[in-house]
């Protein structure tokens, strides 16, 4: 793998080309990154390039009149994470980080930028991101099992079925399909292909459907099988 970048959805649309044809595509904001450490085989045991992406802003801390420390903004950059922005020359410091096993690794320099121009058009790519989250669901919409008679008499709708007999084998097997926690999951979608490529808002264009809801992170990297 040689390139790859953290983009956020913005959500999806559609676009027509030159024959007219509609395209469903889905919009994602990627970068601009910024190389935030690089890994060696000599420091590190292994070589990577780490990536930061979104700014995010300092951790602040006040004291009331008694003299009290009081947090203003918990959820910011503490001081060693300033620290590690600081050494790639970064003024604030950034949301997510991800590492990336490039081949060229040693070609990155600290603080150096990627932005959405390393990508073009008609390029394969893979995408991932979290699922949405579905909360807990019965098995019908987990899983798509059938539902049972709807009738009066009937008391079995929308439930499973039966487990497993008492007898033999005296047990639910593992893996049995039942009601649980549906979504919130790492997916990956492979040799998705990119449509269009807008370098000076950082926008990629690609076809078809992306894992996760809007706003949430998306790692695209090379297309690991290649071109289809």
């Amino acid at each position: 793998m040689k390139k790859a970048i953290l983009a956020t959805k913005v959500g999806m649309t559609q676009i027509f080309d030159e024959k007219g044809v509609l395209t469903p595509v889905t919009v994602l904001q990627a970068g601009p990154c910024y190389v935030t450490q690089i890994k060696t085989d000599e420091v590190d045991g292994y070589s990577a390039v780490q990536v930061g992406f979104v700014d995010k802003k300092d951790k602040v801390t006040t004291k009331d009149a008694a003299g009290n420390k009081q947090v203003a903004r918990a959820h910011g950059v503490n001081k060693p994470q300033q620290g590690h922005f600081k050494k790639a020359g970064l003024e604030e410091g950034k949301r997510y980080l991800k590492e990336f096993k490039f081949e060229n690794a040693d070609e990155y320099e600290l603080g150096q930028e990627i932005k959405a121009d390393i990508f073009a058009a008609g390029d394969k790519i893979d995408a991932s991101g979290i699922t949405k989250g579905k909360g807990f669901q019965g098995a019908i919409k987990r899983h798509g099992l059938h539902r049972g008679p709807m009738g009066h008499g009937s008391k079995y709708h929308r439930h499973a079925g039966s487990n497993g007999a008492c007898s033999d084998p005296s047990k639910v097997f593992k893996g049995k399909k039942m009601a649980g926690h549906m979504g919130s999951v790492t997916r990956t979608i492979q040799n998705l292909e990119i449509v269009s490529v807008d370098a000076e808002k950082n926008l990629i264009l690609i076809k078809g459907a992306v894992p996760g809801p809007k706003k949430s992170l998306v790692v695209i990297k090379e297309a690991v099988k290649g071109q289809a």
